[in-house]
């Protein structure tokens, strides 16, 4: 098959060997399943559940159709990730979507996925991610009057280069800080479920009186709560990014969908019940910050705890977005879709570090350039095109190539559902509010075509850029790396 010929065609030189061609160097497999929990969950927890709570409620009109939307990105997240896992144990490389869409489709397609990824899309969630974690981070500085938006903004500026070094320096180091950062957001949406079934208990249960009056059914507005409840979800499929990183994928990669995504669900519906136990519907809709606003009334005067859990959640939460943003820049460069420093790692530290830098710096121009709410629908429209192109390859190899050897297989009935999804998230907001950054993004996308047929296919590189990538690598200290696809 051609996805077959495709995987082994990696010539046996591509691969730079250390010392006289004695040492191969390669990503470590140092993931396990704590670690792989840890990097689902640390990243889809974040900043979504402490701010995109009021913008869901805004869209759907009332308390219950907003928790409704909340269990079904739960379960759309869920769909999709046991997707990924099917293709994860069928394509044993890191990547996610590219490495998917380059085995399935072709190079093309994964080009402009690529393209689309590393410049826009990961850059702008990891600045998404970093911008909530400044808020809540100068809050406590400026009580009682909104925080200078240059203070802001060089915070989480400060924040990409903090999780730059901590990743160039130690995959084990970076894995950690996830471990620790996920184990301290778990707790702090404890308290605030723990907070709210109290106040349930105590009668406080008005926001949930006539639940679903004032419904919006609209199509266009439904699709809009969904890309805000799913930026709560967005982080699902990180372990995909990382396969190539994992002891025995094909079983901490399904294990790990299974235990993170369905307790990130119960949290977040939780979460949002005691938002609403805590404050009426028009309360939370007037609060920039929910979850402050809900310990100011619940904690009194702990409620800076509840900030600083907040910024310990978002700081975690771009750590993961960072530690997996890097890996798809990185398995990009090596197979020809990027610049090859971009595929090199650290002879010593055995970290992707080119590719970790690169992703910091566009991370830092989408920060200077963006704010949180236009970030999150622009993202959200770009991921669910890719990752219904992904999930249409998923049905390609099950209707098409059964016989391909595969340790996990998810109903097709699941994939069906994510792909009826995805072209709805793409489609409504378009039909219902058509917007010009829309076009635009489009047309970002397919001005990739300009760059992809001198470079890629037809492989005309100026001599001075590898003059460059060769003074980088002895500035940098990296090598390229060799596939370890299990």
């Amino acid at each position: 098959s051609t996805m077959k010929e495709r995987k082994t065609a990696d010539p046996p030189h591509s691969s730079t060997d250390l010392s006289e061609g004695k040492e191969k160097l390669r990503l470590k497999q140092e993931v396990g399943l704590i670690s792989g929990v840890s990097l689902i969950a640390g990243t889809m927890i974040g900043s979504g559940i402490f701010m995109s709570p009021e913008w869901v409620l805004h869209h759907m009109g009332n308390p219950a159709s907003s928790l409704l939307i909340w269990a079904a990105c739960g379960l759309l997240a869920m769909f999709g990730a046991l997707s990924y896992a099917e293709l994860g144990t069928i394509i044993k490389e890191s990547g996610g979507e590219y490495i998917y869409i380059l085995r399935i489709f072709g190079s093309f397609p994964a080009f402009l996925f690529a393209y689309t990824s590393v410049i826009l899309v990961r850059p702008a969630g990891l600045a998404a991610v970093c911008l909530s974690f400044a808020e809540y981070a100068v809050a406590p500085f400026y009580p009682g009057c909104s925080s200078p938006q240059v203070v802001v903004k060089c915070t989480a500026a400060a924040c990409i280069l903090l999780l730059t070094i901590i990743n160039c320096l130690n995959v084990r180091l970076a894995t950690s800080v996830m471990n620790i950062f996920t184990a301290a957001k778990l707790l702090a949406l404890l308290v605030i479920v723990v907070g709210g079934l109290v106040l349930l208990a105590k009668g406080q249960t008005q926001s949930f009186q006539n639940g679903f009056q004032g419904t919006s059914v609209g199509i266009g507005a439904v699709g809009v709560a969904f890309y805000q409840g799913l930026w709560s979800y967005d982080g699902w499929n990180n372990l995909n990014y990382v396969t190539e990183e994992l002891k025995k994928p094909e079983v901490t990669l399904p294990r790990a969908v299974m235990i993170a995504i369905p307790l990130v669900t119960c949290l977040y519906l939780l979460v949002n019940v005691s938002y609403l136990a805590a404050m009426t519907p028009s309360e939370l809709l007037s609060s920039g910050a929910v979850a402050v606003t809900w310990g100011d009334k619940v904690l009194g005067s702990w409620a800076w705890l509840i900030s600083l859990s907040v910024a310990l959640s978002t700081f975690g939460s771009s750590n993961g977005t960072f530690f997996s943003g890097g890996r798809v820049c990185y398995i990009t460069a090596r197979e020809g879709h990027m610049p090859d420093i971009l595929s090199m790692a650290h002879v010593r530290r055995l970290t992707p570090s080119p590719a970790l830098m690169f992703t910091s710096v566009m991370s830092l121009i989408m920060i200077i350039s963006g704010n949180f709410t236009s970030i999150v629908n622009f993202f959200s429209f770009i991921a669910w095109l890719f990752y219904g192109m992904t999930i249409s390859g998923l049905l390609y190899l099950k209707i098409k190539k059964p016989e391909l050897p595969r340790s996990y297989k998810v109903p097709i009935i699941i994939p069906i559902i994510v792909l009826m999804a995805a072209v709805y998230l793409v489609l409504a907001p378009i039909i219902d509010q058509p917007q010009i950054e829309i076009l635009y993004i489009i047309a970002f996308i397919f001005s990739g075509i300009v760059l992809y047929f001198p470079l890629v296919r037809f492989k005309c590189h100026p001599r001075f850029l590898q003059t460059i990538t060769l003074h980088l690598q002895l500035f940098l200290e990296v090598a390229p790396t060799t596939k370890d696809t299990n």
